[in-house]
């Protein structure tokens, strides 16, 4: 049977990002079909080849999980034909994305104004640490510093702990969803109209996205939300409770599932303490209603609760650790655990495609490019002849790995 194309097929996207919010981006796209091509800076490269400790046979694993499906180019974009070569690829190309500091594409001469020049049907999106606009425009964002300026680490941790950081990078990655999301609304528009446009976010904003009901607290009541450790903010019980020998979480969160779970761990007399007899009641007594379950939880181990709970119709399961995760049987029935072949790595597990499309499913398709893997090829797609293409490797503008193809 043969493979239809991914949805975004046809589309081509210039990447000129790196670390993690940029290139997560053009991954979402890649994995649907987009032809990304990966545009790095000679002579190392995006700077996540080299970032950690964590090699497989020399190659860096994050670079390798979040670059896949994309073809690599080395351009030196310092170089006057760097820049005119970019130019000249914007022509033929949709989309181009990066995450420089606001001002730094401008300086070379390649911000949006620029490049519209050459393609006004461009469609260009920025990912910064605060937005192109604004009185914080021109500093450095990351994560961590994202995290704590959205209120996102006074929201984590437990009462009376200091700040904690969320545990993945999540106003990158929010940020990712966020640029290709705007990517796609442009693109509609761009089918509709044949207009480009600029779509700007940043990770400051990714951050404070995720604030909807601490929002919706604060703006109708002047509340100012505290870190509840596991416990929801809304709705109790929701959070992580200890067993005999583990925590799981369980979310019996309005009074249908309140009331089967009294029922199933054989605790109906619950029901009626004026401390939980309502939802409101329970959020004004979590601590103390969590400590009378944990009394009960604890005589059993915690699969037996969860069997117990699953049949009584109650929302409840494990915490894994991340290699249980990862061997998982609904996790990989859904196919979220796949594999690729890189040319120098080998054979490399990687996560899956989280969106299922019936009709024009995404792909893994191909491994992250070695360094300068695809430059002549995709140069020459772009319309350059080959002497071209030699001149600009000979001058060291371009640069391309000599290796195996992929």
């Amino acid at each position: 049977m043969s493979v239809r194309p991914g949805p975004l097929d046809g589309m081509v996207v210039l990447d000129l990002t790196q670390m993690l919010s940029g290139p997560f981006c053009t991954l979402l796209l890649a994995d649907m079909g987009a032809d990304v091509v990966k545009i790095e800076k000679p002579p190392m490269g995006d700077d996540s080849r080299t970032f950690g400790t964590y090699k497989i046979k020399g190659e860096s694993a994050p670079f390798l999980m979040v670059n896949r499906n994309k073809r690599g180019v080395v351009l030196n974009l310092k170089a006057p034909e760097g820049k005119e070569t970019l130019k000249r690829m914007v022509k033929k190309a949709d989309v181009l994305v990066e995450n420089f500091r606001p001002g730094t594409m401008d300086s070379l001469g390649l911000g949006y104004e620029a490049l519209k020049e050459a393609n006004s049907t461009l469609i260009y999106c920025a990912i910064s640490g605060f937005g192109q606009t604004g009185p914080y425009r021109d500093r450095g964002g990351f994560d961590l510093v994202a995290q704590g300026m959205s209120g996102l680490m006074s929201l984590t941790g437990f009462p009376d702990s200091p700040p904690v950081k969320m545990g993945v990078a999540v106003t990158d990655l929010n940020a990712g969803i966020l640029g290709s999301q705007g990517i796609l609304c442009a693109y509609v528009q761009k089918l509709k109209s044949g207009e480009g446009q600029m779509v700007d976010t940043s990770l400051l904003e990714a951050g404070v996205a995720y604030t909807f009901w601490e929002a919706a607290i604060f703006f109708s009541t002047g509340e100012v939300g505290q870190p509840m450790g596991s416990a929801h903010r809304l709705s109790a019980p929701y959070q992580a409770l200890k067993a005999k020998d583990r925590y799981f979480t369980m979310g019996a969160a309005n009074q249908p599932n309140w009331e089967r779970m009294c029922h199933a761990i054989g605790r109906a007399d619950l029901m009626e303490d004026p401390r939980f007899r309502t939802n409101v009641d329970r959020l004004s007594n979590y601590q103390e209603l969590a400590a009378v379950l944990e009394q009960e939880l604890s005589k059993k181990p915690a699969d037996y609760w969860l069997a117990l709970l699953e049949r009584a119709g109650v929302p409840a399961g494990p915490i894994y650790t991340v290699d249980e995760v990862y061997r998982d049987p609904h996790l990989l029935e859904r196919g979220m655990i796949t594999e690729v072949e890189h040319p120098t790595a080998g054979r490399l597990q990687q996560l899956g495609i989280p969106v299922k499309l019936s009709l024009t499913p995404g792909r893994v398709r191909r491994s992250a490019p070695l360094l300068g893997q695809h430059t002549v090829e995709v140069l020459h797609e772009f319309g350059f002849a080959r002497e071209e293409v030699s001149s600009l490797l000979q001058k060291g503008v371009a640069h391309q790995w000599s290796g195996p193809k992929q």
